[in-house]
């Protein structure tokens, strides 16, 4: 609390070099020098809820992927990928050629990858010129899912990808995951495409090998959340196959949602029919993550309590309904905050103006995730947390609120009620030393 309040008074006297009331890419570099973070990167942090397959790991990763053999690559405005055993017809603004022989090709190697991972980040040196607003902001977010699909879907980068995430984040000391995926159609090099249950399948697999090499991880789940902005016909074959997976993996199977820019798709109230004959499905919707109020999309919220949500995802305008709050304080619907996702995808510029300091004030079930991170560089979790305690709580907020914030992303999660008393034992038994980097629990029994 005293680095802490160091960090805040020091802002407080000198707002102009406060770097958290400034766009995230201005002053992420700075966060590892923060006394406070290295203690919350320490910190056993629970579970992650919300987050996104395709955008976990950063853009070294993924460049490091177009070193692989059989990659093409098609240079233009839009950079693309395929691997591929020949040359492939499918459009290309230019040709299609090997990325290997293009990279050999290149005058200067370390300047073109340079050049080729700015197509794996939406970080920029000048955000607030960049993107002046959210339109522009989602069609960089947009290319960027457009580019990377292809490289991490080629059937032997998805489970390697999966595992090497759930390393990332058991390496931020998270130790259970529910990974929200459209689940994309994985492909071999001779043009073979895969059905979802097949990609499903391939999570289950990254999953266990990683439980087996490291037994102190409880686990992960997957969240089935295709894209909104589809018509009824569509939805009911998402249901179909929601069904399919929950009935061959229910190990897997915690839940379904709806994705994509929410002011820009079908809002809630379209598919009641539908999601009405699906409750068995448990709802995780996205709903609310918008500055709107009075729109369809905000009013998405109201559907989602409606339709018997367990978590409602971002969750941002609720603090304009009242009475939608206190219903989810009623009926413990857990609220999936994403601070740094709703700073970066322009809903709020200065984090102190988040609404989470008010679902804090008003104790409502708060659980931080971080929707992107790979996306803009940052931390699976721990990024989230500081910018969470430090920028947007209290100044008085101290060890209770991250320790409640660890254990509501339990309390909230899919896990079974053995799994969740095992993992609340291990963060209790840590009393003495409050946190503990290494898991106490390894064996539920």
């Amino acid at each position: 609390m005293r680095y802490k309040f160091d960090e805040l008074d020091y802002g407080f006297d000198n707002p102009d070099n406060f770097g958290l009331s400034h766009h995230f890419f201005q002053y992420k570099d700075n966060i590892p020098k923060s006394k406070v973070y290295k203690i919350i990167k320490d910190m056993p942090k629970g579970a992650i809820l919300h987050i996104h397959d395709m955008a976990i790991i950063g853009p070294d990763y993924l460049l490091n992927i177009t070193y692989m053999d059989n990659l093409y690559v098609c240079l233009g405005k839009q950079v693309s990928f395929l691997f591929s055993n020949q040359v492939p017809n499918t459009t290309c603004e230019n040709r299609w050629e090997l990325m290997s022989a293009v990279r050999r090709a290149a005058k200067n190697v370390t300047a073109f990858d340079a050049k080729i991972r700015r197509h794996f980040t939406i970080v920029v040196k000048n955000p607030d010129v960049v993107y002046p607003t959210i339109k522009e902001t989602w069609a960089a977010f947009g290319d960027f899912f457009n580019t990377v699909h292809p490289l991490l879907t080629y059937r032997p980068n998805w489970e390697r990808y999966f595992y090497d995430a759930l390393k990332a984040f058991r390496d931020d000391n998270v130790h259970y995951v529910e990974v929200r995926s459209i689940l994309p159609n994985l492909y071999e090099l001779d043009g073979t495409v895969f059905e979802k249950i097949v990609t499903a399948k391939a999570y289950r697999k990254a999953i266990n090998k990683f439980k087996k090499d490291y037994p102190d991880f409880v686990g992960a789940k997957l969240i089935f959340a295709p894209p909104r902005k589809v018509n009824r016909t569509v939805l009911n074959d998402y249901i179909q196959t929601a069904r399919q997976i929950k009935s061959s993996m229910p190990d897997l199977f915690a839940g379904f949602d709806l994705v994509g820019q929410e002011d820009a798709g079908n809002p809630l109230i379209d598919f009641v029919p539908q999601l009405c004959n699906a409750t068995d499905l448990n709802f995780f919707f996205h709903a609310g993550e918008t500055n709107w109020f009075g729109t369809m999309t905000d009013e998405n919220l109201v559907d989602a309590v409606l339709l018997g949500a367990k978590r409602i995802g971002h969750a941002y305008a609720l603090a304009k309904h009242p009475v939608l709050l206190e219903m989810v304080k009623e009926k413990h619907i857990g609220l999936e905050v994403n601070v740094l996702s709703n700073a970066v995808l322009s809903l709020v510029r200065d984090v102190r103006n988040h609404p989470l300091n008010i679902f804090l004030s008003q104790n409502l079930p708060v659980v931080l995730s971080s929707d992107d991170p790979g996306a803009w560089e940052a931390d699976p979790l721990s990024d989230d947390f500081y910018v969470s305690f430090v920028g947007v709580a209290s100044r008085l907020a101290d060890l209770r609120v991250l320790k409640t914030l660890a254990l509501n992303s339990l309390k909230y999660s899919a896990l079974e009620t053995a799994d969740k008393r095992m993992q609340r034992a291990c963060e209790m038994t840590s009393e003495r030393n409050v946190w503990r980097k290494k898991s106490c629990c390894t064996d539920p029994k």
